[in-house]
């Protein structure tokens, strides 16, 4: 089968893509915002780069950075149309059918060639925040609509998008919920079954329109501070308003904390291991699908203290049983209470710990998952 991708290059897209490493499918890559370079780790596939602009001239990234209004103009006449440089491709290739990741990226600015083309069969994978928050984040009614009305096949990261979806027009075909990355690699060596050995906090810090970061380490008030002692919170992904609460908190200049910011990236394998060490996992966000990063943390033994945007969350977690769920992102106190009732009630965290890397490995582990995602393109016909 030939197999069309359109997507950012991301981590999530490369461990997505990688499932179908030597499965005798013929893969494509349509990068959509074009990096203007090859993927390393998606050598095995043919790559569609480096098309965007017609001329790589001298300064360009001292222009774009320096002169944004210089560059603006100039990019009107410099770069390839995206709908005919992609359409030529999909005439090109021929494939039996395309697969677009996240909405707004990757199907609106290819909709008019998928629906003047509607022999191609189209599957479009929806993460975050593309139905719960589609309006919030500038995707407008009628391309949302128009997308579930064109494509032929839809996969969620959770079952509350499938609704969603439904609501909105879509009557295709659905073929399930999977992890936006198709699975996690979890190794047994890295994980701390016993919680007196973990001793770390573990917080996402992302903090912009959807993520709310900032109401985690605002929540690290005094009251916590005895209970903290024996932990270092480690802040991965951290916004510039993250870092700077943090560096002049009174509180976090008390405790033995490590700061990843967004510029200072963490590996993912690197995460995983911090996860299998960690006693706390925090994320906070207006919107989101079930986060790779929640999956991630549970399958390493981290008891889950996340928002639940759309009730997404509580397909996997059951609140006070195997994790806690925060009903108000922007709820400082609540966030704070939920972290003294990790932190003092012992018994929770390790019954959760033996629930959730159960669960999420019966569940995620890659090599289930991969079976299963190849079946998704199997059955297509």
């Amino acid at each position: 089968m030939k197999i069309l991708f359109v997507s950012m290059n991301s981590i999530h897209f490369q461990s997505w893509a990688n499932q179908l490493k030597d499965s005798g499918h013929e893969v494509y890559w349509f990068d959509i915002l074009d990096a203007g370079k090859k993927e390393a780790k998606l050598y095995w596939m043919n790559q569609i780069t480096n098309w965007k602009l017609k001329l790589n001239f001298p300064f360009r990234y001292f222009i774009k950075k320096s002169l944004p209004k210089l560059y603006t103009f100039i990019k009107r006449y410099n770069e390839n149309d995206t709908v005919s440089v992609f359409e030529k491709k999909l005439l090109e290739i021929q494939p039996d059918v395309v697969h677009s990741f996240a909405l707004q990226i990757s199907c609106i600015p290819i909709l008019s060639v998928m629906q003047k083309h509607s022999n191609f069969k189209w599957i479009y994978s929806s993460w975050g925040s593309d139905m719960y928050y589609s309006k919030e984040i500038g995707i407008s009614k009628s391309d949302l609509e128009a997308c579930l009305k064109r494509i032929n096949f839809l996969i969620t990261d959770c079952k509350r998008d499938y609704k969603i979806a439904q609501q909105k027009g879509f009557n295709n075909t659905f073929l399930g919920d999977f992890p936006g990355n198709g699975g996690i690699i979890f190794n047994e060596n890295d994980i701390k079954y016993n919680i007196e050995e973990r001793d770390v906090i573990l917080i996402k810090g992302y903090n912009d329109a959807i993520g709310k970061g900032i109401n985690i380490v605002k929540a690290f008030t005094e009251n916590l501070i005895t209970l903290l002692n024996d932990y270092e919170i480690i802040i991965f992904g951290a916004d510039k308003e993250v870092e700077n609460y943090i560096k002049s908190s009174i509180v976090f200049a008390k405790l033995n904390y490590k700061l990843y910011t967004k510029t200072k990236f963490i590996p993912n394998e690197e995460l995983i291991l911090i996860m299998g060490k960690s006693y706390v996992y925090i994320g906070n966000s207006y919107s989101d699908g079930i986060p790779n990063a929640l999956l991630e943390a549970m399958g390493m033994g981290a008891f889950p203290i996340q928002s639940s945007p759309g009730g997404a969350t509580s397909e996997v977690v059951e609140h006070s049983k195997n994790g806690l769920l925060i009903s108000n992102p922007d709820d400082i106190n609540e966030i704070e209470g939920l972290i003294h009732s990790a932190l003092t009630n012992k018994k929770m965290v390790n019954e959760a710990l033996v629930i959730n890397t159960k669960i999420i490995k019966d569940k995620y582990e890659r090599g289930i998952m991969r079976s299963k995602i190849l079946k998704i393109y199997e059955g297509i016909n």
